[in-house]
């Protein structure tokens, strides 16, 4: 079976899910639940699960990275940005207040 390519940015976060499959005569029904990886969003204020393939775990959690690595760089320009308009809007204030000359 081949993989599906892997997007470059996902939001979400890595999860193991824990179960029991039903099968009479598995291990699982005494002990130990089976441990598939997922990845868990969420979308219109529901969460979303998606089991992955074993293989396909790295470059899931690589594509997670870049996504919060993006988040925070797009964080810091706004801040960034903030704080320049309210020093310009700062300025216009205080010139206004300047009696003309």
């Amino acid at each position: 079976m081949k993989l599906p390519p892997v997007p470059p940015v996902l939001r979400g976060s890595l999860i193991c899910l824990r179960r029991k499959c039903g099968k009479a005569h598995c291990h699982c029904v005494e002990g130990k639940a089976h441990a598939s990886p997922a990845l868990s969003y969420s979308q219109r204020g529901k969460t979303k699960i998606l089991t992955l393939p074993r293989p396909l775990v790295p470059q899931v959690r690589a594509a997670i990275r870049r996504y919060l690595q993006s988040q925070t760089r797009l964080e810091r320009q706004a801040d960034a940005g903030l704080r320049q308009f309210a020093g310009l809007l700062r300025q216009i204030r205080k010139a206004s207040r300047s009696p003309l000359t």
